[in-house]
């Protein structure tokens, strides 16, 4: 799509601009804090304390200013930069160049009825495709839509809510942006929930603890005035006594801090790494609460951050300034140290009132804390489905009917094939005990094709749009044994795999759930005589369970049995050999494979074929 091209170059006119102005801002501020500090200097040496007391703090302030706003330009600057490879990204996956993205390899199941099958998970993957999260809860949450059909009513709910932010493309990816900013990792947010748990310390106790504050602050800021006015005015003798109520003040106030700090230390250790995260989930929270949305459904998971007067962002924004100030401190003791935390604590007790306000937080907001991760992983993985759709606007959403065992599709495509590459087929099966049995050459399609409805109903069933003109399925359970494999660990070979995949679909199909089966070549690790006696009795199995599903075989005489019994309906890919070479065109048409090519494909492979073979 133009529109991704088109912003790429719109983002990186923006960055420029934005380096150039924080080139020119770094340079004044330079300068401002070399000014500063003379001009300070400067009165200090001329003994002019009232100017000092007035000019000192105006250059902080001002540098602070200076500092601030850089901090500002440079969010921004990483913000378009974010945007820009955002949709870099966005071409990747038209261009069908999936290597560089996450693969969600972490929730791949060896067990499960269908994810290593089908490519869910993995390198060129559909969960590469789809996956625009930036937290692990948000990872998790899609992952799992990938791995289990939705309920009937969820999966209309998320069909309303794909509709109503596909077009909404700045704000989606804004949103995705808003994410880049942090790691956001489960672990830390554990870490802060297991922080909030903890019992409030001071809080019960905080008019004891606010007046004492006040007035131990009160005692040492006089002595510090006296201790500076010994020190600078013209007229007075500075001696030893000037200093001496400053020293006893501060033993007395550092005393104080002392009986607190095993509850500082708790607020230090347990929020050490959450300020980046509550900035990053701030940003993705703010763009939730300033979203006009329409689907109640969204409306409802809004909420969860702005009800009543009540603000994730604000409270977040708070906790956020808090933690803060409390890691300079953090820093200061077991890193190295932040001098100007340390001595502003020892005057002021700075450490009683911020875990006053942290406790006072944490009270007002500890059922909170625990809804807005879920809350915004919901977000997260809706609008990755909304990106998804946008990117493919030539698929559709499928109807869910209350008609049991149907799939009906028309032009129906692989999802992880390039538009210009991928070859579609209209498909069609209806009622309970219809099998579909699909034969066909080397290379054909037929397992790309099994793939290629496995994919979609997954896509239909999590409530996405599907890789087809049109769709009507019910609502049912993936089951596929494709891509059995070894494992060496537990010492189970890939027959051995096979057999134990194809027992746990009968024990889900005696169940009496709903299930959809994509069988691919079955018993392909056994010899011709058992894999045909095995294979007539499976499908007569199936046939008297009433199974529903695909079965794909090289076996033109297991498709010849079965249709001659009525068990299966026979599908076929066919291939041609054209000026010496192999043509596939990758259509599906009814009846059984009429030519096979694996003798013309050996011989291309330089195997020199017999025309005759010798009867023993």
């Amino acid at each position: 799509m133009d529109i991704y091209k088109i912003k790429i170059q719109e983002y990186h006119a923006a960055a420029m601009k934005l380096e150039k102005v924080i080139n020119t801002l770094s340079i004044f501020r330079l300068l401002s804090f070399v000014l500063s500090v003379a001009v300070i200097m400067v009165l200090a040496n001329a003994r002019s304390v009232g100017l000092l007391l007035l000019v000192a703090p105006l250059c902080m302030l001002g540098f602070a200013l200076l500092i601030k706003r850089y901090n500002r330009l440079f969010y921004l600057k990483q913000h378009t930069t974010f945007l820009k490879q955002i949709n870099e990204e966005e071409v990747l996956r038209q261009e069908n160049k999936l290597s560089g993205f996450e693969t969600g390899q972490t929730f791949l199941k060896r067990d499960h009825a269908y994810v290593s099958d089908l490519d869910i998970f993995g390198t060129h993957s559909l969960f590469q495709l789809i996956n625009r999260t930036t937290t692990e809860t948000g990872q998790g949450l899609l992952a799992t839509w990938l791995s289990e059909p939705a309920p009937k009513n969820i999966i209309a709910e998320r069909q309303e809510i794909i509709r109503e932010l596909s077009p909404e493309l700045e704000w989606r990816q804004d949103f995705q942006a808003s994410g880049m900013h942090s790691s956001n990792t489960s672990s830390d947010y554990n870490k802060l929930l297991e922080w909030i748990e903890k019992p409030v310390k001071l809080l019960p106790q905080q008019t004891k603890y606010i007046c004492m504050g006040i007035l131990l602050s009160l005692i040492s800021t006089a002595a510090a005035v006296y201790f500076i006015y010994g020190l600078f005015a013209d007229h007075v003798s500075f001696s030893v006594t000037h200093a001496f109520p400053l020293i006893i003040s501060l033993l007395i106030n550092k005393f104080t801090l002392k009986r607190i700090d095993p509850v500082t230390e708790e607020v230090i250790l347990g929020t050490q790494d959450n300020v980046k995260i509550l900035k990053g989930y701030q940003s993705l929270i703010a763009k939730i609460e300033g979203g006009k949305f329409q689907s109640g459904a969204l409306v409802r998971l809004q909420s969860a951050f702005s009800h009543n007067g009540y603000s994730a962002v604000k409270e977040i924004h708070k906790l956020r300034k808090i933690l803060e100030i409390f890691q300079q401190k953090g820093h200061q003791k077991p890193i190295g140290g932040n001098t100007f935390y340390a001595i502003f604590n020892l005057l002021w007790l700075s450490d009683i009132y911020l875990i006053l306000l942290a406790e006072k937080w944490k009270y007002k907001n500890r059922n909170s804390l625990k809804i807005w991760a879920p809350a915004v992983s919901a977000f997260e993985a809706l609008s990755s489905l909304a990106g998804f759709a946008y990117s493919n606007p030539s698929f559709s959403f499928p109807q869910i009917t209350e008609e049991p065992y149907v799939i009906d599709f028309e032009m129906l495509g692989h999802p992880l094939l390039r538009q210009e590459r991928r070859v579609c087929n209209d498909f069609s099966l209806a009622g309970r005990g219809e099998i579909a049995m699909i034969t066909g050459s080397n290379m054909a399609g037929k397992s790309t094709f099994l793939r290629t409805v496995g994919l979609n109903l997954v896509l239909a069933l999590m409530g996405a749009p599907c890789c087809a003109r049109s769709g009507r399925v019910s609502h049912m359970k993936v089951f596929s044994s494709m891509r059995t494999q070894d494992n060496l660990e537990e010492g189970v070979s890939s027959f051995y795999a096979e057999l134990k995949k194809i027992e746990q679909l009968l024990k889900s199909i005696e169940s009496g759930e709903p299930i959809f089966f994509l069988l691919d070549e079955m018993f392909k690790g056994t010899n011709s005589q058992d894999r045909y006696k095995g294979g007539v009795s499976l499908i007569r199995q199936l046939n008297e369970l009433n199974a529903f599903g695909i079965i794909s075989t090289h076996d033109l005489e297991l498709a010849k049995l079965s249709g001659r019994h009525m068990i299966v309906a026979n599908f076929s890919f066919n291939s041609e050999i054209r000026g010496g070479e192999m043509i596939f065109h990758y259509k599906l048409t009814e009846g059984i494979c009429t030519d096979f090519n694996a003798s013309e494909l050996m011989r291309k492979s330089g195997i020199k074929i017999l025309s005759d073979i010798e009867k023993a």
